[in-house]
């Protein structure tokens, strides 16, 4: 499935099949892990799909939770396609698609993961990752007039350059952005919901009273003349179908529950306590000010 020389459709799955091997048998695999890393990135060189690049980099994520130092040593220790290190290969490849991962555990694994990059490198002052540039912001430019869909197909692509360390620390605001939306809009159809259920049972009372019970024909009383569709062949309703399909390996993950709203403020609120934290700081956009205000970070 790693083979470069087959589809990178192969690969689809293999993140998750590299993932639970690693989680389980990780420290046993001694050089074998070496190779196992390699067709990993050999992989990631052709891949151009969203969802077998996502697999692909949890590989790298899952290890920063398990294995970290062996991670960044072997990632330094060998050549990326461009000639820098596998490391500024892989981190690049990982912060430019973060944004479009999928998948609530997923996110977690890869967030929580920058979180603890940054963190690694802040406190061990780590060289390795605070020389790595890549792409932060994209620029917009206002000077050429109204930006038709021809000029915006033709005028070329400008990105500001900053830290790998500062990119990361943008992801990890833009994904607290994300959850507060989630969380906020979960709360709204919650609320809906319980609005709605008032609602039926205030007009089931008063359907109640208005009718004669000994007259009344219910719904249910008619389906009991009817036998039961998991009766039926071909009906398999298992009211536990849809935790059976939840990934145990997943399940069993302590990321599995963690609040990453939670997780995310905590951790944005300690670091702008820090003498350093000017150094991300100079680099927020207004929309990074405004989501940072709601969790009381005013820079």
């Amino acid at each position: 499935m790693l083979d470069p020389r087959t589809s990178e459709f192969t690969a689809a799955f293999v993140g998750k099949l590299v993932s639970t091997l690693l989680s389980k048998v990780g420290p046993a695999l001694g050089e074998n892990l070496e190779l196992l890393l390699r067709a990993v990135l050999s992989k990631m060189q052709q891949a151009e799909t969203l969802s077998v690049m996502q697999n692909l980099v949890l590989v790298f994520a899952q290890l920063v939770h398990t294995q970290l130092d062996a991670l960044l040593n072997f990632l330094t220790s060998v050549p990326g396609p461009t000639g820098a290190s596998a490391l500024e290969f892989v981190l690049t490849e990982w912060c430019s698609r973060q944004h479009l991962f999928y998948g609530a555990y997923e996110t977690k694994v890869s967030t929580v993961a920058l979180c603890k990059l940054l963190q690694h490198s802040i406190n061990s002052n780590d060289s390795r990752l605070q020389d790595i540039q890549i792409k932060g912001d994209q620029i917009f430019s206002t000077s050429d007039g109204i930006l038709t869909r021809s000029k915006c197909a033709t005028a070329p692509e400008r990105w500001t350059m900053v830290p790998v360390l500062v990119k990361m620390y943008k992801l990890i605001i833009n994904e607290l952005s994300n959850q507060v939306e989630t969380n906020l809009s979960k709360s709204q159809i919650e609320d809906e919901e319980d609005e709605e259920n008032d609602w039926e049972e205030e007009d089931n009372n008063e359907d109640g009273a208005a009718g004669d019970s000994s007259e009344t024909v219910t719904l249910l009383s008619l389906l009991d003349k009817y036998s039961p569709a998991s009766d039926y062949s071909g009906y398999d309703f298992d009211g536990d179908e849809e935790e059976d399909e939840e990934d145990q390996d997943a399940l069993n993950d302590p990321l599995y529950k963690v609040n990453l709203q939670q997780y995310l403020t905590e951790f944005l609120q300690q670091l702008s306590q820090q003498p350093y934290y000017g150094t991300f700081s100079a680099h927020h956009s207004d929309c990074e000010r405004k989501v940072l205000s709601t969790i009381g970070i005013n820079t």
